[in-house]
């Protein structure tokens, strides 16, 4: 298979907080001297990034960060997301694949395996170590004989497997027995240690526990792993919920759209008067209105019609933003010839000068540009990334894209109207100097914002694991020469 050595996280359950202990796990090896790849054979998730016309999941992209090296798509060979009607998009190497069904998907799985065996192969040979991801539970005794992401890929990488459980939750020493008693014999010989995450209180309550489980299956738990507030976008739609609110000056609401994607785009509103909404009376007294990315804009648009939000907004004299998807509904048409959800012509907002048309061909990329559709914040740089099937002509552009994966370029972005504007720019509010001064304009009143320096964030998140986590052994056990 390579050289490397893999390290394995799995969990008892999804968002367990796999995805952030192997971002942790990638920067303390990285900054040991190792060279280290993060891998996860197969994400769902609504979170991805362009990253030079590939796509791939944020999570993988951040654990690349994480070890210093340049985001790839073999970190993250498999991509699913959920596009409706039982099926979702197969992002393969970065590329679109087709829309299948789970039944489908699980009829390809050796064709998909091929690709996580290469990709992984790949990996081992430019690396020291290989930090793999599980995905959700390896015990789920319906989903076994399809698995191409735990104890499969485990197993070819040779891997020693740590365990993580949610203590916070409750039933974290119940969750690992349970997931261990279910695992075949050769299963259990592949986990070396389990992990308790997110704890919040005195560790030594948790003694009887750990000798249990250390006395039962002769493995240690090699981590109590506080629970950690953190700035890291998160990766699990699970981690979908409204933060605690700090300064209610500012009231910003998003409407919690069906299939909402690269919802990361709002992290920044942390510590605003800023929540989802499920209902169009939510929506009252906003000072900003957000329609987000979505990965079926056309049935998201047919979804704000049936709950009243299409005609509420409509209604509502505010401050309205659109991104992506968001952006396309709040224009006059969206034209799908088969791309989103069959062929058919629906009727936007109508709050922007603009059409989209659903081309097969899809836009994944970094973009760089510069504000020119608000008067008081013409000239503003902007960075983020697009990833798209839609093409979509309008009136009055946002913003002009200057750079797309650092190639020279000049295009026209997204659309301005009144108070209302969309845009393309996934990321857009991550840029600072914009957000300050947009909300200043929209508000009228001092804005204070801090930014997200992401980096900055891996490193306190990492430190504190590297703190509460035996290292040490974790290498111990897969032998490094």
């Amino acid at each position: 298979m390579g050289k490397a050595k893999a390290i394995m996280v799995q969990g008892t359950a999804s968002n367990v907080g796999k995805s952030l202990i192997t971002l942790a796990l990638c920067r303390i090896l990285s900054k040991r001297g190792y060279r280290v790849a993060p891998f996860k054979a197969q994400n769902m998730s609504l979170n991805s990034i362009g990253v030079k016309g590939k796509e791939m999941s944020v999570a993988q992209y951040l654990q690349c960060l994480a070890c210093g090296i340049e985001p790839k798509p073999e970190v993250n060979p498999i991509l699913l997301k959920p596009c409706g009607s039982g099926k979702s998009d197969v992002i393969l190497l970065g590329e679109p694949f087709k829309k299948m069904s789970i039944r489908e998907y699980y009829r390809n799985k050796e064709y998909l395996f091929k690709i996580v065996k290469e990709s992984l192969k790949k990996l081992m040979k430019e690396s020291d170590i290989v930090v793999i991801e599980g995905a959700g539970s390896p015990a789920e005794i319906n989903l076994k004989k399809y698995d191409i992401v735990n104890m499969k890929v485990a197993k070819l990488a040779k891997a020693s497997v740590f365990l993580v459980a949610d203590i916070d939750r409750g039933g974290a020493f119940a969750s690992i027995v349970g997931t261990m008693e279910l695992l075949e014999n050769d299963e259990r010989n592949l986990i070396k240690g389990f992990i308790l995450n997110k704890f919040r209180g005195d560790p030594s309550l948790l003694k009887s526990g750990i000798e249990y489980l250390e006395e039962k299956y002769g493995k240690r738990v090699v981590g109590i792993v506080p629970y950690v507030e953190n700035r890291i976008y998160d990766e699990d739609s699970l981690s979908l919920i409204n933060r605690r609110i700090i300064n209610k000056k500012i009231k910003i609401r998003v409407v919690k759209l069906r299939y909402i994607s690269n919802f990361t785009d709002f992290k920044v509103f942390e510590g605003l008067d800023f929540k989802y909404v499920s209902k169009p009376e939510e929506l009252e007294n906003a000072d900003l209105i957000i329609i987000p990315g979505t990965k079926n804009a056309i049935r998201d648009l047919e979804f704000m019609k049936r709950k009243g939000f299409f005609d509420k907004i409509k209604e509502l004299d505010t401050n309205i933003v659109g991104i992506c998807g968001g952006y396309q509904i709040l224009g006059k048409k969206l034209i799908d010839r088969g791309v989103e959800d069959g062929y058919k012509t629906l009727e936007g907002l109508s709050l922007l000068d603009a059409k989209t048309v659903y081309l097969r061909e899809k836009r994944k990329n970094f973009i760089q540009g510069r504000v020119v559709g608000i008067d008081k914040l013409r000239g503003i740089r902007i960075t983020g990334y697009e990833i798209r099937h839609g093409y979509t002509l309008a009136k009055n552009p946002f913003s002009i894209v200057e750079r797309v994966n650092d190639m020279r370029t000049f295009e026209y972005d997204g659309s301005v109207g009144g108070n209302v504007f969309g845009t393309y720019f996934h990321g857009i509010f991550n840029n600072i100097e914009f957000t300050k001064k947009y909300l200043e304009l929209i508000t009228e009143d001092e804005v204070e914002i801090e930014g997200i320096d992401i980096m900055e964030e891996i490193e306190r998140f990492s430190r504190i694991v590297e703190k509460h986590l035996d290292v040490d052994y974790i290498l111990s056990t897969v032998k490094l020469s």
